[in-house]
């Protein structure tokens, strides 16, 4: 620790320690009492939690989410990368002085000691500090209890400090020139900032659950692949043999329903680190989109939200979602907001692993629900071209998703999880390339998107074929497939894939006008090149990498 990282910690204890009404690590049954006590939520029927953010905190804030700008780490993160805004230390200074007098203020605050990984090798000890019970209770449902052999982490003298004060709000005259102008013209009084040199994530003014829970994996996607491990905005899942793979896709790819197979364990459904000794979740539990909510469709998700317990044993927390006054919850009804979330402990699933690690993942899925209707329904990649898709992050955003949005649009986002990844780009290509030579691990594109035609057109691919073609590449079955190489976009197509109908998979062969297929196809590929340049055309990637962009 440097002397001004040693200063503003031992002034947060102090402050915290100072306190008249301190509660620590209290149990995860008291919590919940304590946040229905205090009007922080409210009961239902079942015995979940449910509350309702303020309209500014029913998401992520991206454009108020800082990263700290010192010398010592500056060197190590993509400043050109949109999500990566960077804050002065003097500034962070401020909001760090703001924080402790808003802290020595309230009638009670509460803290807890948790951990981020599964793996006490690489667990990260945190503190979580805030004047919301409801805050702590989320933090038990995502963050993991201490291992008893923490001392063998390699974070273990390196506790990360995590402030939440979401119904507080800073001063915008202090802070004008400082933080964002909003179109008003006024400052933005809401922050979520990390320090990762003094070790300090503040969440001040955003009342959204997911801003502790993003802050936290962003901090550790910046310290795991500095420390040998590679993070990942993934699910992951392990067979009956203890084979493990991961599945990386972005929002409306099927990661969640396709990680969800019966025949194998889950390990967690969204952020995971992958070290020399295999993988591990970096979480507790799960923080899940309720829009759409079906039993029949996500039984698993639905029972670990809807199950019915006496309140203090539940503490799912079902936040903005419809409720009407008889108690009935309507998860198809947006008008508050179209992102209405759930968060519950892994272990209200009932097939997942325990110990969520396995061993190094024999297979890679990547997910794309192209729109387009171009890319082949399977293909298997070589190392540099996984490390080209790794980069690129592609999906499709379909029209209605966002104002504005009157057709399906080309959506990149590095490595399937680009507003958290704040290191520069090339160091994790690299780890994955390097990871894949080691342990010989297979990667495959699954399109989970349209055929026949673009989306309009053609018709989305039968879930029942994506299912046969994620367990034939789990499986092994199509690793002496024939394939035919798709040049335009640099894949190896598998020509045979069982209970698959052959004809699709050479997505030309389902268009009924050959030249459209050609011109919508050329023209994604000209989208990729040009996200390829815009985004990287300044970074050191490997030529031979670049080589396999399609357009290029």
């Amino acid at each position: 620790m440097n002397d001004i990282q040693i200063g503003m910690t031992e002034d947060l204890i102090k402050s915290i320690q100072l306190h008249s009404n301190l509660k620590e690590n209290l149990s995860r049954e008291i919590l919940i009492t304590e946040a229905v006590v205090n009007k922080e939520a409210i009961l239902t029927p079942n015995g979940a939690l449910a509350t309702w953010t303020p309209v500014d905190s029913t998401g992520r804030s991206p454009k108020d989410t800082y990263l700290v700008r010192n010398p010592e780490s500056q060197l190590n993160i993509d400043w050109s990368s949109p999500n990566n805004i960077e804050m002065d230390p003097k500034t962070f200074g401020l909001i760090f002085e703001d924080a402790l007098k808003a802290i020595a203020e309230k009638q009670t605050i509460f803290t807890t000691d948790r951990v981020i990984g599964a793996d006490s090798k690489y667990a990260l000890p945190v503190k979580t500090v805030t004047d919301q019970a409801l805050c702590q209770v989320f933090v038990d449902n995502m963050f993991r209890p201490i291992p008893k052999d923490i001392d063998k982490s390699i974070f273990a003298d390196e506790e990360f400090i995590l402030i939440s004060l979401p119904k507080d709000k800073l001063d915008k005259d202090r802070y004008k020139g400082l933080l964002r102008d909003l179109p008003n013209g006024e400052t933005s009084d809401i922050c979520v900032v990390a320090d990762f040199d003094k070790k300090i994530g503040i969440v001040y003014g955003s009342a959204y659950m997911g801003s502790m829970k993003k802050l936290m994996f962003t901090v550790m996607n910046y310290y795991l692949p500095l420390n040998g491990v590679l993070p990942l905005h993934c699910s992951a899942n392990e067979g009956s043999d203890g084979d493990s793979a991961l599945l990386l896709g972005l929002s409306g790819t099927g990661k969640t329903t396709l990680s969800a197979d019966p025949k194998r364990a889950l390990l967690g459904d969204d952020e995971h680190g992958w070290s020399k000794d295999g993988i591990f979740n970096l979480e507790n539990g799960c923080y899940a989109k309720m829009i759409d909510l079906k039993a029949e469709n996500e039984p698993e998700i639905f029972d670990a939200v809807m199950h019915k317990a006496e309140y203090t044993k539940h503490g799912a927390i079902i936040e903005n979602a419809m409720i009407y006054p008889s108690g009935k919850i309507d998860f198809f009804d947006t008008r508050y907001t179209p992102n209405s979330r759930a968060s519950y402990p892994l272990r209200f699933l009932k097939n997942i692993k325990k110990s969520s690690t396995s061993g190094n993942p024999h297979t890679i899925l990547f997910l794309t629900a192209d729109a387009s209707g171009v890319l082949p329904p399977i293909s298997k990649l070589s190392k540099e071209q996984a490390m080209l898709w790794f980069l690129m992050g592609y999906t499709s955003k379909l029209a209605g998703t966002e104002t504005g949005v009157t057709e399906p649009q080309a959506t990149f986002s590095r490595f399937f999880g680009q507003p958290f990844m704040p290191c520069n780009p090339s160091i994790y290509a690299k780890m994955l390339g390097d990871k894949m030579e080691l342990h010989n691990t297979n990667v495959f594109l699954i399109n989970t998107g349209w055929s026949g035609g673009s989306y309009g057109t053609g018709s989305r691919i039968k879930l029942k074929f994506t299912r046969a073609m994620v367990d034939a590449a789990l499986s092994g079955k199509l690793n002496n497939v024939e394939s035919v190489q798709n040049d335009l976009f640099h894949l190896s197509v598998p020509q045979f894939c069982e209970n698959v109908p052959t004809e699709i998979l050479n997505p030309i062969n389902t268009w009924k006008n050959k030249e459209d297929y050609k011109r919508t196809a050329e023209n994604l590929a000209k989208k990729f090149s040009d996200e390829f340049d815009k985004s990287y055309g300044e970074q050191d990637i490997d030529p031979a990498v670049i080589s396999q962009c399609p357009g290029k």
